[in-house]
């Protein structure tokens, strides 16, 4: 895929990136390299490879899913500015 300058300067105004002349032609030959190569990963065969996230086979460990409530009430609160029982009180943001 061949990207044009017009593109180039485009995809700079929308990204804020301020781009001279030169620098667009180099963006763009840059660019058209980048796709080039995306069009030769669309032509690898991956019918049968199942999706991945790492190239090492690893198992993230599990613990158990049990519900509690941790019993720390009293100390969560303690350095609240005012707490009232075991709620934080905030001032009022709207009126």
């Amino acid at each position: 895929m061949k990207v044009e300058t017009e593109t180039v300067r485009r995809i700079a105004r929308l990204a804020r990136i301020k781009v001279s002349e030169t620098e667009a032609e180099a963006l763009r030959g840059e660019l058209t390299n980048i796709l080039t190569w995306v069009e030769q990963l669309d032509e690898v065969d991956t019918a049968g490879v199942a999706p991945m996230t790492s190239v090492v086979a690893v198992e993230t460990p599990q613990r158990a899913d049990k519900v509690s409530d941790g019993g720390l009430a009293d100390e969560i609160v303690a350095n609240a500015p005012a707490p009232d029982g075991h709620y934080f009180t905030v001032p009022k943001v709207v009126e």
